[in-house]
């Protein structure tokens, strides 16, 4: 039997077709129609508006400016207080710390606080009106200041002077002149104490009416006269008053001690007195010796010799502003001229008043402070010069 096996017929390539042609893809021969655009809905639709962003590294220096600024401000506003704070105590603080030389200060009724910090400025006794003013708004004094005469200093702080003036407590004051004292040094001591120098110049070319000036003559200025004591005065006292005080307490100690009597009993007139002891005073300022002196002078006067007294030309040279000299050419110079000078060199202290008024007993003429402060007395000019020799080295060479 034959085999008979079934023929294959030739496989033919599958066309596949396009679902929505329903044409086969991949001929060449047709055409692709692509597919119906379905139109779409138009809307209006507005984008809004968008900002361009600024870099990030811009932003933060933006941020950075803004911070420096800030801190700049804080830091001159910080700089700007302490400033302010600084100034304010330092113009509280006192002008001069180290002056204590009293100012006397007038403080009228009715005088408002700018009147009064004006017034304290002007005297120098505060550093700032402003500061003044600040101090005393913030403390509540303004309005409580109060009118009167005060004696203020330049070492007082603003504080203290406006706790002195609210107080409203009339100063007193102690003022003390030296025995030998000049005319000169107790005027510059009542400039210390706060008086002006027209005040104290006044007062000192016054005529006073006084029992302690019976015997000066009208020429003489008051040197000599005002008493060496320590006195107190309330800031209202004038320099008048100050200087009647001490003409009182002087004749007062004239009076005690009889004086006028014991002088005239060596042929002395008051004023005569009163030069005489102002000698002694600046000759030797030890009451132990000025009798023994008084003495010597006494002797000396007794025989027309002149006092040689090596104060008087150095009074002299001092008033006229020249150098002091043995040979100085003025009625005050006891070297040259014999007798009492025109009036005194000082003022005498109750020692030296006394022993012109009662000496010690002696036939001295001549005596010298040596350089131990000793005072030597000789009779003669050799034991004089003795005693220059042995006792007077470093002050005998001293014009």
């Amino acid at each position: 039997m034959d085999d008979i096996t079934p023929r294959k017929r030739p496989q033919q390539p599958m066309q596949v077709q396009d679902i929505a042609s329903k044409r086969p893809l991949g001929s060449s021969n047709t055409p692709v129609t692509p597919p119906q655009q379905i139109p779409r809905p138009q809307f209006a639709i507005e984008a809004p508006e968008v900002q361009p962003l600024l870099p990030a590294k811009a932003g933060r220096s933006r941020k950075k400016l803004v911070l420096w600024i800030i801190g700049a401000v804080v830091a001159l506003i910080v700089v700007a207080v302490v400033s302010a704070f600084a100034w304010y105590k330092s113009a509280l603080s006192p002008v001069d710390s180290a002056n204590s030389t009293r100012v006397r200060v007038e403080i009228e009724t009715g005088s408002t606080p700018s009147m009064i910090a004006k017034l304290l400025e002007e005297k120098k006794l505060i550093r700032s009106q402003l500061a003044f003013d600040i101090y005393t708004r913030l403390t509540k004094t303004r309005d409580t200041l109060q009118a009167g005469t005060y004696s203020l200093a330049p070492s007082e702080s603003t504080e203290t002077i406006v706790t002195h003036l609210v107080s409203g407590n009339i100063d007193h004051f102690n003022l003390t002149f030296l025995p030998g004292a000049t005319l000169a040094e107790n005027s510059a001591k009542l400039v210390k104490a706060g008086y002006t120098v027209d005040e104290v110049n006044a007062a000192l070319k016054k005529t006073y009416d006084h029992p302690l000036f019976a015997d000066k003559p009208a020429s003489a200025d008051l040197e000599g006269y005002i008493y060496g004591e320590t006195y107190n005065f309330d800031s209202s006292a004038t320099v008048e008053q100050i200087l009647t005080k001490t003409f009182d307490e002087y004749y007062k100690v004239i009076q005690d001690s009889h004086l006028i009597d014991g002088f005239k009993a060596h042929g002395l007139n008051l004023y005569q007195g009163i030069t005489l002891a102002s000698i002694i005073q600046r000759e030797v300022p030890s009451q132990g010796d000025q009798k023994q002196v008084a003495q010597v002078f006494y002797s000396r006067l007794g025989m027309n010799m002149p006092l040689g007294s090596d104060v008087t030309y150095q009074y002299a040279a001092k008033k006229l502003g020249v150098t002091p000299s043995p040979d100085l050419d003025s009625p005050y110079n006891t070297r040259r001229y014999p007798g009492l000078p025109p009036g005194p060199i000082a003022t005498p202290g109750i020692g030296a008043l006394q022993a012109v008024a009662a000496p010690a007993p002696g036939d001295y003429l001549y005596f010298l402070s040596g350089d131990d402060d000793v005072t030597y007395f000789a009779r003669t000019n050799e034991e004089h010069e003795a005693n220059i020799r042995d006792h007077c080295k470093i002050k005998c060479l001293i014009p």
